[in-house]
C-alpha cells in the first residue's frame, strides 16, 4: 500500500492557503478560517436565543472515556490532571474521588498532551489527539493558562492539528519543546519539533522531515537538558487507506537543546529501519539517562515458520494458491472444519462448495476472499507488531529486549498506542501502555500483563510514583485506574461523565429509556430519569446497563414492546436482542459465495420502519431489507457507492439511510464517497440525486421530512479530508434540486441534522463543537449552550411523546432538555413582544419549608416560568390570586429569546391575609393549593398564564 500515490499530495500548502472561505475543493481548511470559525462560534454563544433551554447530564460515567495524558503533582500524588481525548481537561485533588473540568469555557476540546509547570502552576495544553484514530479530532495549537484553567491564552502552532508531546525545560521556565504530528488526513509542512525560549510567545521549527512525517514523542535528559530525543513517524491516513509506517520514521537526537537534530536509528544501529517503521514511544531512565527504551510498532510482515502450519487444517493462503483439481481431492471433513471455524453461513455446505467449483462458478480462492472484510483486514494482517528496544549508550546502539513476537499487545493497529515508561530509579524496569498494560523488571526479557478485571483495554497514559514503589496511575479508553501494588489490584476512578457516544435513541416506555453506542465501550441503556451520583456504590445497582460489547453502534427499538432492540458493533455486526431474556440473534446479511465481501462502514447504518416495526433496513455498499425482524434480509439495490478504493480501510460504504415517515418505501441512502440515492418504490429503482452537491464528501445523515413528502435534509462532512466547512442542505423535490441552509453557521463539520417531530420549522444540527437550532427551517441557526459543554455532538433524537431532545456527545456522554416551548413556538408567538408559556401543575405539600432530618436544609419548592422575549430588557413578574390579589413581585432582567425564570412559590408582599399562604417550619410563606395567575410585563407588553397547585391526594 506504500505504492499508492495520490495526486493531491503534490499540491503545495501555499496554494491551499489561498483558497477562499467555504471552498469545498480545498485540500484542507487553513488555520485562518478555523480561527474565524472559533470567533464566530464564541460570538454566537453570546447572542443565543436559547439560553432558557437548560440541558442536564444523564451520564453515564461508569465506562468513562479515552484518556490521552496524566500529569501528577510531584509533591502530592493525590493531586493530578487528566486529559481526555474529547472530554476536556480535569483535575482531582483527592486521588480521583472527584474531578473538576478546567476546559469547558474554552473552544478547544481535542487534547493531545498536557504539561504542568509545578512551580508556577502554569498549564500547557496541546490540542489535537495524538492517537490517529477515526474519531481523533484535530486541534488548533497550544494554549496556556496562568489562573488554573479559568482563562486560556492562545500560544500559536495553529496548523499543528495534532500535538504529541510537550516538554518543559527542568531549569528554565521559558524553554519549551513541542512535538507536532501535523494533519491527520492531509500533508502539511508544519510538522516536527518546535522550540520556544520565551514561554510560548514565539516558536521556531527546529526539526522538519517531510510533509507526511511528524514527531509523536519526545524525551529530555533531566541531568543534561541539552540532550533530547524525538521519535518521527511517517503516517498517511485517508478515508480508504492508512499507511502506518515509512522509511522516514525513526529516532532523532539533539545535543544542543533542540536546535539541531540527527537521526540515530540508521542502518547498523540495531534499531529497525525501512518502510515498516511505525509509531515509536520513547522514555529515559532518570537515574541513568544513558538508558533509553523505545516501543516500536513494526509494520513489516512476519516471516512465516513453515513448521507452525497445521497440515490438518486449511488456511486462507493455501486456498488462494490452490487449483480446482487440488481442492476436489480434499477430504470433506477438512473443508467442513474450515467452513465452520470461519463462521460461514450454514447454507454454505461442503457439497455446495464442491459443486460450484466443479462447474467453474467459483475458484477455491473464493473461500478465502469470502472472509476478507474490513474487520478481518484490521486484525489478520501478519505484521510483526510491538517490539521493545533498549539503548545503554544514549542512543548510539540499540538491541531488542525480548525474543520472538509480542502478540496481543498492539495487533495491526499500533497507530492507536505508543506509550512506554522507564522506571525513574531501576533501569531494568519499565511499563508499556498498549492494548493491555505490561511491565518488566528484567530489562524486557520477560513481560507481564497487569490488566485486571476492572481495567479497560487500550491504554494511552501511565505514571509511576518515584516515591512509592508500586503506585501507578493508568489512563485508558475506560478512564483512570490507580494501583498501589504494581498492578495486582486497581481502583477505578470514573466520576466524570466523559463517554464518547456515536449514537443515541429512545423507546416509548414510561418513563422512556435512552440507548446509545459508544467508542470502544459497547451499547448501553438507562431510564431517562437517571441522574449521576455515587449512591449506587451503596445500592449495588447502576442506572445504565450494558447490552452489547465492541464499539457500540446504532440502536433501533421496537415501539410495540420496548423490549426488542436492534444494535451491534463495528463494521455492520448487528443483532436482534430481547432485553428481558438476554437472547440475541445475529442478523447481518451476507454476500453470496463467489462475491467479494460486502463493504460495511465502521458505523454501518440501520433503520426500523415507522410503518411496520417488522421491517428492518441495513446499509453496506448495497441496501438490504428484512420483512421479518432481521431474519430474511434481501438485497434491494445495486452497489450505491462509487465502487470503493484500494486500501486497508473500509470505504465505498453506505453511511446513512432513512425511510420517509409519510410513505412506506420512500427510501434515501448516502455513502462515504459522496453519493445520495432515492427510491420511491421500496428499492425497485434508484436515482442518484447528489450531482449538484459538493462532491466526494461523507454523507453523515439524511432525514426525510414528516411534514412534506418531497422534503429531505442531508449533512455532508469533510472530517476525513481535514476540511471543516459546515454543509447542510434541503430539497423540496425528492433531491432533484438542493438548497444550502445554515449559512450563518461557523465552519464546523456537521455530524447530524434532525427535523422536529411537531414543529416543521424547528431544525437541529450537531457539529464538532456543539448543538444549534433553527426556528425557520435552517435560514438562521442559534447556538444552544445552557448546560452543554463545547464537545462534538454526534447524534440526537427527539422523543415523539415527551417533548425532550436527547444529545449524544462524543466526549461528555448524554444530555437531555425539554424543548416543549420550542415546539410550540409558532409564527405568532415569535412575532409577539412577550409570550408566557403554560406552567406545569404542582402538587401542594405541607412539608414545604421543613427538614426531613436535623442535618438537612429545609425543603424549598420551586417551579419555572418559561417565556419568549423579543427584546432584551427589564420585566416584572407578578403572582396573583384568581381575583387579582398580588402575592409576589420581582424585577427581572431578561435576555432576547427563550428565558427560564425560577420561582420558589413564595409570597413576598407584606400585610397579606394569612388564609392566602402557608407558613413552613422555616417561617417562609408559600402558596397554598389553588389556581394563580403568573403575569409578566414590561412597559410595552404583557403576558400571563395560569399556575395550578393541586391538593395532595
Amino acid at each position: 500500500m506504500r505504492q499508492l500515490t495520490y495526486l493531491f499530495l503534490f499540491l503545495s500548502v501555499s496554494t491551499i492557503a489561498q483558497t477562499k472561505k467555504g471552498n469545498t475543493n480545498a485540500l484542507f481548511t487553513p488555520a485562518s478560517e478555523r480561527e474565524q470559525a472559533m470567533k464566530q462560534h464564541l460570538e454566537m454563544e453570546k447572542n443565543s436565543l436559547f439560553d432558557g433551554i437548560a440541558f442536564r447530564s444523564v451520564g453515564p460515567s461508569i465506562m468513562s472515556g479515552r484518556v490521552v495524558d496524566i500529569e501528577v503533582d510531584p509533591s502530592d500524588a493525590t493531586h493530578f490532571f487528566v486529559a481526555y481525548a474529547t472530554g476536556g481537561l480535569w483535575e482531582t485533588k483527592n486521588n480521583g474521588t472527584s474531578f473538576e473540568c478546567l476546559s469547558d469555557k474554552n473552544w478547544m476540546f481535542g487534547i493531545g498532551d498536557i504539561a504542568i509547570d509545578w512551580k508556577s502552576g502554569r498549564i500547557y495544553l496541546g490540542t489535537g489527539e495524538n492517537n490517529s484514530s477515526r474519531s481523533s479530532y484535530s486541534g488548533t495549537g497550544l494554549y496556556i493558562s496562568d489562573d488554573h484553567g479559568k482563562t486560556w491564552n492562545y500560544s500559536g502552532l495553529n496548523e499543528s492539528h495534532h500535538i504529541g508531546r510537550i516538554l518543559l525545560h527542568p531549569g528554565d521556565a521559558n524553554t519549551i519543546w513541542v512535538s507536532v504530528l501535523g494533519h491527520l488526513f492531509t500533508p502539511n509542512k508544519e510538522r516536527g519539533v518546535y522550540k520556544s525560549t520565551d514561554g510560548g510567545k514565539s516558536w521556531k521549527q527546529t526539526l522538519f522531515i517531510d510533509e507526511n512525517t511528524g514527531v509523536i514523542d519526545m524525551a529530555v535528559n533531566p541531568q543534561n537538558p541539552n540532550e533530547l530525543y524525538a521519535s518521527a513517524w511517517h503516517r498517511e491516513r485517508r478515508a480508504w487507506n492508512f499507511v502506518e509506517s515509512g522509511a522516514s520514521s525513526g529516532i532523532y537526537k539533539s545535543s544542543d537543546g533542540g536546535e539541531n537534530w540527527k537521526k540515530i536509528t540508521n542502518e547498523g544501529s540495531g534499531f529497525p529501519t525501512g518502510e515498516g517503521v511505525g509509531r515509536i514511544g520513547i522514555s529515559i531512565c532518570k537515574s541513568k539517562p544513558e538508558t533509553i527504551y523505545a516501543l516500536l510498532d513494526n509494520q513489516a510482515h512476519r516471516v512465516t515458520d513453515k513448521k507452525e502450519v497445521d497440515k490438518e487444517k486449511l488456511s486462507k493462503d493455501e486456498l488462494k494458491k490452490m487449483s480446482k483439481d487440488e481442492f476436489l481431492l480434499l477430504n470433506d471433513k477438512k473443508i467442513n472444519t474450515f467452513l465452520r471455524e470461519n463462521g460461514f453461513p450454514k447454507s454454505i455446505t461442503v457439497e455446495l462448495v464442491k459443486e460450484k467449483i466443479k462447474k467453474n462458478e467459483i475458484a477455491p480462492s473464493a473461500l478465502a476472499e469470502y472472509l476478507e472484510d474490513a474487520n478481518s483486514l484490521l486484525f489478520d494482517t501478519p505484521v510483526i507488531g510491538a517490539e521493545i528496544y533498549r539503548s545503554d549508550d544514549g542512543g548510539k546502539s540499540w538491541r531488542k529486549t525480548h525474543n520472538g513476537y509480542i502478540d496481543d499487545l498492539v495487533y495491526t493497529y499500533g497507530y492507536y498506542f505508543g506509550q512506554i515508561l522507564a522506571d525513574e530509579k531501576n533501569p531494568d524496569k519499565f511499563y508499556v501502555a498498549a492494548f493491555v498494560i505490561i511491565t518488566s523488571e528484567d530489562g524486557g526479557k520477560t513481560l507481564k500483563s497487569i490488566n485486571r478485571d476492572n481495567v479497560h483495554v487500550d491504554h494511552h497514559a501511565i505514571w509511576s510514583d518515584p516515591n512509592k514503589a508500586g503506585h501507578l496511575i493508568n489512563g485508558n479508553d475506560g478512564g483512570i485506574n490507580i494501583s498501589y501494588d504494581n498492578g495486582e489490584h486497581w481502583i477505578k476512578c470514573n466520576q466524570p461523565s466523559v463517554g464518547q457516544f456515536y449514537t443515541v435513541n429512545v423507546d416509548m416506555d414510561k418513563p422512556y429509556n435512552i440507548y446509545g453506542g459508544l467508542q470502544d465501550n459497547g451499547v448501553w441503556t438507562a431510564s431517562s430519569q437517571h441522574y449521576e451520583n455515587v449512591s449506587w456504590h451503596q445500592e449495588g445497582v447502576y442506572g445504565w446497563k450494558n447490552i452489547m460489547g465492541g464499539d457500540g453502534m446504532q440502536v433501533m427499538i421496537d415501539p410495540r414492546d420496548n423490549n426488542t432492540v436492534y444494535t451491534g458493533y463495528q463494521y455492520g455486526n448487528y443483532f436482534r436482542i430481547n432485553k428481558t431474556s438476554g437472547e440475541s440473534f445475529y442478523m447481518t446479511p451476507k454476500h453470496q459465495l463467489g462475491e467479494r465481501p460486502l463493504r460495511w462502514n465502521w458505523q454501518a447504518p440501520i433503520w426500523l420502519s415507522e410503518h411496520s416495526a417488522d421491517v428492518v433496513y441495513m446499509g453496506a455498499n448495497k441496501m438490504y431489507r428484512s420483512l421479518k425482524q432481521g431474519e430474511d434480509f434481501v438485497c434491494i439495490s445495486p452497489d450505491l457507492t462509487k465502487g470503493g478504493k484500494p486500501g486497508d480501510v473500509a470505504f465505498g460504504t453506505i453511511t446513512a439511510i432513512h425511510e420517509s415517515p409519510l410513505k412506506f418505501g420512500l427510501l434515501y441512502a448516502g455513502t462515504d464517497d459522496g453519493n445520495i440515492w432515492v427510491s420511491k418504490d421500496a428499492g425497485t429503482n434508484w436515482k442518484n440525486i447528489s450531482s449538484t452537491l459538493p462532491a466526494d464528501f461523507n454523507i453523515r445523515k439524511i432525514q426525510a421530512s414528516r411534514f412534506k413528502e418531497g422534503r429531505v435534509y442531508v449533512c455532508l462532512n469533510g472530517h476525513t479530508r481535514d476540511l471543516f466547512a459546515s454543509m447542510i442542505y434541503v430539497s423540496e423535490d425528492y433531491g432533484t434540486s438542493w438548497k444550502k441552509i445554515g449559512n450563518n453557521l461557523p465552519a464546523e463539520p456537521i455530524n447530524v441534522i434532525k427535523e422536529d417531530v411537531e414543529n416543521e420549522n424547528l431544525i437541529f444540527v450537531g457539529s464538532d463543537h456543539g448543538l444549534y437550532a433553527s426556528l425557520d427551517r435552517g435560514e438562521q441557526f442559534y447556538l444552544m449552550t445552557n448546560g452543554l459543554p463545547k464537545v462534538p455532538v454526534h447524534d440526537l433524537v427527539i422523543h415523539p411523546r415527551d417533548h425532550d431532545i436527547i444529545i449524544a456527545t462524543h466526549g461528555r456522554s448524554v444530555y437531555v432538555a425539554s424543548i416543549e416551548e420550542l415546539q410550540s413556538a409558532n409564527i405568532e408567538i415569535l412575532a409577539s413582544a412577550l409570550h408566557v408559556f403554560p406552567a406545569e401543575k404542582i402538587r401542594f405539600s405541607k412539608r414545604w419549608g421543613s427538614k426531613s432530618s436535623y442535618w438537612d436544609e429545609a425543603w424549598k419548592p420551586s417551579t419555572t416560568l418559561r417565556c419568549w422575549v423579543k427584546e432584551k430588557g427589564k420585566y416584572t413578574l407578578n403572582v396573583q390570586t384568581e381575583n387579582g390579589t398580588s402575592l409576589f413581585t420581582q424585577e427581572l432582567e431578561l435576555e432576547k429569546g427563550f428565558n427560564a425564570i425560577p420561582y420558589s412559590l413564595e409570597c413576598n408582599l407584606k400585610d397579606l391575609d394569612e388564609k392566602l399562604f402557608f407558613t413552613g417550619e422555616n417561617k417562609q410563606r408559600y402558596l397554598t393549593a389553588g389556581k394563580y395567575i403568573l403575569q409578566l410585563k414590561s412597559n410595552s407588553a404583557e403576558s400571563k398564564t395560569e399556575l395550578e397547585i393541586e391538593e395532595k391526594k
